[in-house]
């Protein structure tokens, strides 16, 4: 008599469940990690290439990195110190806009210290700034699901598009 191995078939039940159709009922690749952290689930429509940004902000999506979070960057001048990476605390001068280019906030001159991947931090900003190195510049373009979301905070209404000029000063 053959002996068949239920290990095979306990493999697939779990593999299939693990995966999550999305509306097409293919599996969602938003699940899989971003270079920096794991990725949180993209929304269902990237409405960042439809936003109008002020020209003063400097925003060229056709011309920005695109992340598997939908978070958008573009390295203004690339640095050439320590590189920030997950755990390590990174210091950055920073301003934050809306796409109207309306500040909301901003480190004037006092640098933000926060240990990346802790969470303490939107997490465009745990995604946004691995890979920096001391003395880079960096823009980011955050969808709102890697902000403040369907909440908004304070000046910031819900579901905004944010806009960061970040300033890599020191990583520890």
């Amino acid at each position: 008599m053959r002996r068949i191995s239920i290990y095979p078939v306990l493999l697939v039940m779990l593999a299939a469940c693990g995966a999550k159709p999305d509306a097409a009922g293919t599996a969602d690749s938003a699940a899989a990690a971003s270079p920096a952290v794991a990725a949180a689930p993209v929304a269902a429509t990237d409405v960042i290439p439809s936003t109008t940004f002020a020209p003063a902000l400097g925003v060229d999506i056709a011309t920005m990195t695109k992340t598997a979070t939908g978070l958008y960057y573009k390295d203004l001048v690339v640095g050439t110190g320590a590189e920030a990476t997950i755990g390590t605390t990174a210091s950055l001068n920073y301003v934050g806009t809306l796409p109207d280019g309306t500040q909301f906030d901003a480190s004037n001159g006092r640098p933000y210290s926060f240990r990346i991947g802790d969470k303490r931090v939107i997490q465009g900003w745990d995604d946004g700034v691995p890979g920096m190195k001391v003395g880079g510049k960096r823009l980011l373009v955050v969808p709102s699901e890697q902000g403040y979301g369907a909440n908004g905070n304070g000046p910031i209404p819900p579901n905004a598009v944010l806009v960061f000029s970040l300033e890599l000063v020191t990583v520890q």
